[in-house]
């Protein structure tokens, strides 16, 4: 579903960086970012870092860009 959302001038010039820096499009910056705020709110206990690379890894297998783990221990 698309919605239109007005967004304060600072705030969008600060999304377009970002969205530079990170190879996304600002709606998908915007996403990004609402995405973490998620993820916060229903898991306050996870540090920011875990919350980055649970993203990640969620992406990585989307793209298929996963490999299975072979333990070396046995």
């Amino acid at each position: 579903m698309d919605i239109t959302v007005n967004l304060d001038g600072e705030f969008e010039e600060i999304v377009q960086s970002h969205s530079m820096l990170q190879n996304r499009s600002v709606p998908q910056q915007i996403e990004h970012w609402a995405k973490i705020g998620q993820v916060v709110e229903d898991n306050p206990e996870l540090s920011y870092n875990i919350i980055k690379e649970i993203l990640s890894g969620i992406e990585d297998a989307k793209s298929g860009d996963v490999e299975e783990y072979k333990s070396t221990k046995f």
